[in-house]
């Protein structure tokens, strides 16, 4: 049940799409620019990728159950792996602020109209 409410919560972001890379992990985009990745294991969320500044990403990953992720730590990217390790309202919001960093980096021409 977890995996459909990110998803929905995940594609009501402004022009968000979602494509399946990597075998098992649900890659969410926003003008072509990955914000969330839903890590799957047989179709059940294994974890939740996710962008973040460098200060919030110093304090989430002392945070036992969320760590480095791989591949984009350097990036600032984290992986909630227990998925305990955050209340579902926590999470919308981080995945909701990961969503508003890459906006921001897009240019202006790109950037969602109704975007944050």
């Amino acid at each position: 049940m977890r995996l459909q409410v990110l998803q929905q919560f995940a594609l009501s972001l402004p022009a968000t799409s979602a494509v399946r890379q990597w075998g098992e992990c649900l890659v969410f985009k926003v003008a072509g620019k990955m914000f969330l990745i839903l890590a799957l294991e047989a179709e059940t969320l294994d974890g939740v990728v996710f962008k973040c500044t460098p200060e919030e990403f110093d304090a989430l990953t002392e945070i036992d159950g969320i760590g480095q992720a791989p591949y984009c730590a350097k990036r600032h990217w984290v992986r909630v792996s227990d998925l305990l390790a955050l209340p579902p309202d926590e999470l919308q919001r981080r995945i909701r602020r990961s969503y508003e960093l890459v906006v921001l980096k897009l240019p202006k021409r790109a950037r969602p109209s109704s975007g944050s």
